[in-house]
């Protein structure tokens, strides 16, 4: 997890997303924002100033990768239309929205992938997910998010050891 923690991660996540993105019907600054990024190349993407307020609210710009993160991350955010308690994962495995050979192939994603898969997911859940789950698990991909989301998708409790895991990462 990044220095700020998984709490302060995914509160600047969410206020990013309702600042720049969650009032897009009502806003047109914020539907132009969200069309651009939905349709941006990783360039594309950084020349948003928002997305670099994203970037200094994560404390992200530091390390290699991190300009990949944030694209995905804004990229991925721009296509949610709202924000519920829901994991993408279990609204995904509700109802099977996603088949299980899909979701299969999208737990397998690796990072440079991923971004692509959910994005391509969310429509079949009307583009609506828990905003800040959705953003910490985009920014810190590896097994233990991944093991999660199988446990979401079939609407089962992950075992402690996992929930210690990801506090741990």
């Amino acid at each position: 997890m990044s220095e700020k923690g998984e709490a302060g991660t995914s509160k600047s996540i969410s206020e990013w997303w309702r600042s720049y993105l969650g009032n897009r019907e009502q806003d047109p600054e914020a539907r132009a924002l969200a069309a651009r990024l939905r349709h941006a190349t990783g360039v594309e993407a950084l020349v948003e100033p928002a997305v670099h307020k994203l970037a200094r609210s994560l404390e992200l710009g530091q390390r290699d990768g991190d300009a990949d993160r944030v694209i995905r991350l804004a990229t991925v955010l721009a296509e949610v239309r709202e924000h519920d308690q829901h994991r993408l994962a279990a609204r995904l495995g509700a109802a099977n929205a996603m088949s299980r050979l899909r979701f299969e192939r999208l737990i397998r994603s690796g990072t440079d992938e991923i971004a692509t898969a959910v994005r391509r997911g969310l429509p079949l859940v009307e583009r609506r997910c828990n905003v800040a789950m959705l953003g910490v698990d985009l920014l810190f991909w590896n097994d233990s998010v991944r093991a999660r989301w199988c446990f979401d998708y079939y609407g089962a409790t992950p075992p402690q050891s996992l929930s210690s895991e990801e506090n741990d990462a």
